[in-house]
């Protein structure tokens, strides 16, 4: 079994001419279909971040329970572009504001000889960098919660990540 090391914030910000991309990178030594089956199926995406429901097609809506956070709350995501198994992109809004996310997979050499490995790029497309050091914290974590999902490790603590990493990610919107 797998151990996952401290947290250590990876998240990059890329200046876009309609604000600001969070980028965070994960690899996986397992094949790209491996990896997307665990964030698009609802059976395995309850896991590591909260089960789903509805019809997961372009421009459907789906119900996700976020099964991570205080509460357990049910929140809505728009399915805008769904190209199994590379390119998956959802949107929300709530109280916390628009979420606009993507998340991109392709094949790396790394990994078994037969199958290869996977990267996955998480990005989230925002307007601008307002409230990093909130939200860049938590997504390095439902990112290691995959990863220890996928590697049969224990699970990481929330507490490791925020407020530990706020202030890398403050950090990131001053350059």
């Amino acid at each position: 079994m797998a151990t996952i090391p401290s947290p250590t914030p990876t998240g990059r910000l890329l200046r876009t001419p309609d604000g600001v991309d969070l980028v965070l990178t994960r690899a996986f030594p397992l094949p790209v279909e491996e990896v997307w089956a665990a964030v698009t199926e609802s059976a395995r995406t309850a896991r590591w971040f909260g089960p789903w429901e509805g019809d997961g097609a372009p421009g459907a809506a789906v119900r996700v329970r976020l099964a991570f956070e205080e509460g357990e709350p049910w929140t809505e995501l728009r399915v805008e572009a769904c190209e199994a198994p590379h390119r998956l992109v959802v949107s929300t809004v709530d109280e916390a504001g628009s979420w606009n996310l993507e998340l991109r997979l392709s094949g790396t050499s790394e990994g078994p000889s037969d199958t290869g490995g996977t990267e996955l790029h998480f990005v989230q497309h925002r307007d601008t960098g307002a409230g990093l050091g909130e939200i860049g914290p938590g997504w390095e974590y439902y990112l290691d919660l995959l990863r220890a999902y996928l590697d049969g490790a224990p699970r990481p603590e929330f507490e490791d990540y925020y407020p530990a990493q706020k202030a890398y990610f403050e950090e990131l919107t001053a350059e």
